[in-house]
């Protein structure tokens, strides 16, 4: 297995895929690595030369924030939103949908497990 930034990508699927597996990068930034380290897209990964994945990793290292980087901006916007009280803010704290998606029903992606109402029966 080739590993590009800490990540282990897949051998066996094309290099443009496989960056993908990295966070922050997809498919645009993808093939515009490709282009400037001078690899095919269509190459697998496990095809590629160890000086072409040397370049691909320099490539990345140089031009692009990719994972922890991004994690960690990621979660510094949420915080930041969470201690501005701003109703992003408020709504992340909560656990609630935070663009203006309906939560009357659904939403249990982010509300998690629907809990049963003590005393609520069906009439």
């Amino acid at each position: 297995m080739a590993r590009i930034a800490g990540v282990n990508i897949p051998t066996s699927k094309r290099v443009e895929i496989s960056l993908t597996y990295i966070h922050g990068i997809g498919r645009t930034k993808a093939s515009d690595i490709c282009k400037k380290c001078g690899v095919t897209p269509e190459r697998r990964v496990q095809d590629l030369s160890e000086d072409e994945v040397i370049r691909i990793r320099e490539v990345i290292d140089s031009d692009y924030r990719v994972e922890g980087d991004v994690r960690r901006e990621v979660a510094m916007n949420i915080k930041r939103l969470m201690d501005l009280g701003c109703y992003r803010g408020l709504r992340h704290r909560k656990g609630l949908p935070v663009r203006g998606q309906r939560s009357h029903t659904n939403a249990r992606t982010r509300k998690g497990k629907a809990r049963p109402i003590a005393g609520k029966k069906k009439a």
